[in-house]
């Protein structure tokens, strides 16, 4: 395989409204974004992800945009984001935008004009039905966020669709005219410098022709979830291909695109290094690994995962994408929770656990994304009001859990806790101060209680922190080419507790021991793993340098990474 920068870079995703607040509005911005740039660039990432920074009314936190050549004035100005791309560049890192196109807010100007009448040149920027005849909504399919993916729009007498929220009406990609107007945009970003893009669910662009109703998968409810009608439809590829054509090929990118309920075929179709479109995919499988399957409400119904789960799915997207295209790695972003409260102990091993989970995800074939906080191992907060939560998918849960649904407080607060995007947007924790020393104000949502013990301040200077575990594993992948390039290998793929795996490239080989429990299981290596000596490259625990690796009892979420000869 080709030799890529976006193939060795690590990546740090940042969602501003939580990073860092430069002017005491308690909402981080652009500027405070410059001011932690000697922190990303000292923790060694390569690249930025942005999440949106465009105008928008925030019905759906920057996801909602109203003009994509503006930015947000909760977030400052073009100047400042100018200032910052110069600010990252002048450090090495180049930044990837978020582009949201399967949507946009219903106050962008074609949506203003599209809903004006039947007749205005940009009624076909967007999706338009008329009502069945009894008067409901076109089919049966359900938002995203709870409640009918349609909204009645009384002056023209009939519906739009919207995946998302209502104020997120869906872009009609069958119109060429759309798709020009996406393309142009894009250059006009990438000629201002910035470094590629993050793909908002951009498998969705593509819908079903003539929007037929969703199987019934939710006997409760009314409405059903959609997929096989709005992910992956039959011209995804074609109008990938198109932007390629237009855009893509015309710059050295990084791509990546959010493709939930994507089937690996088309992953790999979409990522073929020889003929693809796109770099990478950020596929959602293993974020399902505790979600109760069968139903889009299984997020908030979640089970106990279960280690071979996990590992036979990671190994799947390992294998199928080998020779063919590349994976992203990650274990958690702004939709998801903590990762160390999801798959690690964020109480008795909270230190452990996250520099067990780090070290998986910097070990592993792909690029690696962190999230900001992650870092620190930051972890879900469990505030006891919903009111002290923001996320627009937590509230419309809340209502039609209690109110349609029947359940308790407690009941739905629990799932939250477990599963709420807000897990991950509460303010970055960078010191011990007031409000984790992100605003001098009051922040948009508190920031979680544990910052007195958990912040940026403290682990920086502490060799055996998570931030400097971190440090030193990004450090690592970028001495070692056998943790980017090198062939992925799974070993006793059954064990419950324990995840055991070799990269190799050439003659170089690494060996890869990780325990994802509390428990302390013996591991025995498997006669196939030969070598006539090792040497340790990275634990979370000291190690004895003399002791034998061919059968050794691991500790609780122990990590570690041999070079074998």
């Amino acid at each position: 395989m080709k030799r890529q920068w976006w193939k060795e870079a690590v990546v740090y995703q940042i969602y501003p409204r939580s990073f860092n607040d430069s002017n005491g509005d308690g909402i981080g911005d652009i500027q405070g974004i410059i001011e932690k740039a000697d922190y990303l660039n000292e923790l060694g990432i390569d690249v930025v992800w942005l999440s949106p920074v465009y105008k928008s009314p925030n019905d759906d936190n920057g996801y909602d945009i109203s003009d994509y050549q503006k930015i947000m004035d909760e977030f400052g100005t073009m100047e400042d984001w100018d200032e910052m791309l110069d600010a990252l560049h002048d450090r090495g890192i180049k930044l990837i935008m978020d582009l949201v196109v399967n949507h946009t807010s219903d106050e962008h100007p074609w949506f203003v004009e599209s809903r004006k009448s039947k007749d205005n040149p940009y009624r076909d920027y967007y999706i338009w039905r008329d009502a069945k005849q009894d008067g409901s909504e076109p089919n049966n399919w359900v938002s995203f966020f709870s409640g009918s993916a349609w909204e009645y729009d009384r002056k023209s007498e009939q519906y739009f669709l919207h995946l998302f929220t209502k104020r997120q009406p869906d872009l009609n990609w069958e119109n060429p005219d759309v798709r020009e107007e996406v393309y142009n945009m894009m250059t006009w970003w990438l000629e201002r410098g910035v470094d590629g893009f993050r793909m908002d669910v951009i498998n969705n662009i593509s819908k079903t022709p003539g929007l037929p109703d969703a199987s019934v998968k939710d006997p409760q409810s009314t409405y059903q979830f959609a997929a096989e009608h709005f992910a992956n439809g039959p011209r995804l590829m074609e109008y990938l291909a198109e932007m390629k054509e237009q855009v893509l090929n015309h710059y050295d990118i990084m791509t990546v695109g959010e493709t939930a309920f994507l089937p690996i075929e088309s992953a790999r179709q979409m990522t073929d290094e020889q003929n693809g479109f796109l770099n990478m995919v950020f596929q959602f499988e293993h974020m399902a690994v505790d979600a109760k399957p069968g139903t889009h409400a299984g997020k908030w119904e979640t089970r106990q995962w279960e280690l071979p789960e996990l590992k036979e799915i990671m190994s799947k997207w390992d294998k199928e994408m080998d020779g063919v295209g590349w994976n992203s790695l990650y274990l958690n972003n702004h939709d998801q929770p903590r990762q160390v409260s999801r798959f690690g102990d964020d109480k008795r091993y909270h230190k452990q656990s996250a520099k067990l989970l780090a070290t998986y995800l910097h070990t592993m074939k792909g690029t690696p994304y962190i999230y900001q906080g992650e870092e620190l191992g930051m972890t879900n907060v469990q505030f006891t009001a919903v009111e002290d939560y923001r996320d627009v998918e937590i509230h419309n849960m809340y209502k039609e859990y209690t109110e349609e649904r029947g359940y308790s407080h407690d009941d739905v607060m629990k799932r939250i806790w477990t599963t709420g995007r807000d897990n991950a947007r509460t303010p970055v924790q960078w010191d011990d101060s007031a409000h984790g020393g992100f605003t001098s104000g009051e922040p948009w949502i508190k920031v979680n209680p544990n910052y007195k013990v958990i912040n940026a301040k403290q682990q920086v200077r502490d060799p055996e922190s998570i931030f400097n575990y971190y440090k030193q594993l990004i450090s690592l992948r970028k001495q070692e080419d056998v943790i980017v390039y090198g062939d992925y290998e799974l070993y006793l793929p059954e064990h419950k507790e324990l995840y055991v795996f070799t990269r190799a490239l050439k003659d170089e080989r690494l060996l890869v021991m990780l325990n994802f429990f509390s428990g302390e299981p013996e591991l025995k290596l498997p006669e196939e793993i030969t070598y006539t000596d090792h040497s340790l490259m990275i634990s979370n625990y000291p190690v004895n340098h003399e002791e034998s690796i061919s059968s050794l009892k691991l500790r609780p979420y122990e990590a570690r990474v041999y070079k074998l000869k």
